[in-house]
């Protein structure tokens, strides 16, 4: 019996966290695709967003974060928004955008990219510094999956089987043991 090749693992920083980001996007993608039409306008309470809401933003960050990165400094004029979305099919098809963008931007950049000094500009005023692959995972991944952990908390408020991630949910059984 012949042993596979196994072609070599990219060492570089944005190739790790692109690998992190294509494990993660289907899962992202299940917990969209549970909320059912007629609940996009239901929140939990009155400082919440509604869970429409949510999962657009679910599915915009890891673009919006990686377009965000791309200029040095990055400039914004305040604070994001959250739009409603008209439906589930528009909150997918962003997701489906937004992984695009990520995979052509995030795989553009080298390692001296990654760890060059990141500057962000919000309303004519520097908010921050750091390396620009620390954003890169502190607001597209950690951030991302943070949200994801608030709309699992919707979809149990809503009596709506929470998709398992890296373990198991209290409705199913991790992913590897699905296959």
């Amino acid at each position: 019996m012949s042993a596979v090749a196994t072609p070599p693992v990219s060492a570089s920083a944005a190739r790790a966290l692109l690998s992190e980001f294509e494990q993660q996007a289907p899962i992202t993608r299940r917990f969209i695709e549970r909320l059912p039409e007629d609940k996009l306008t239901w929140k939990p309470h009155d400082k919440s967003m509604t869970a429409g809401q949510l999962a657009y933003h679910l599915a915009s960050v890891p673009g919006g974060v990686i377009r965000l990165v791309q200029p040095n400094p990055a400039e914004v004029q305040g604070l994001p928004t959250f739009p409603q979305p008209a439906s589930i099919q528009e909150c997918l098809k962003t997701l489906d955008e937004s992984i695009e963008t990520v995979r052509q931007i995030l795989a553009s950049f080298d390692d001296a990219a990654m760890a060059e000094s990141w500057r962000l500009i919000v309303a004519g005023k520097e908010a921050l510094t750091m390396p620009r692959q620390q954003f890169i995972r502190d607001v597209m991944l950690s951030h991302w999956y943070q949200h994801r952990g608030q709309f699992s908390v919707y979809l149990r408020l809503l009596s709506i089987p929470v998709p398992a991630t890296w373990g198991p949910s209290a409705d199913e059984p991790p992913l590897f043991l699905q296959k």
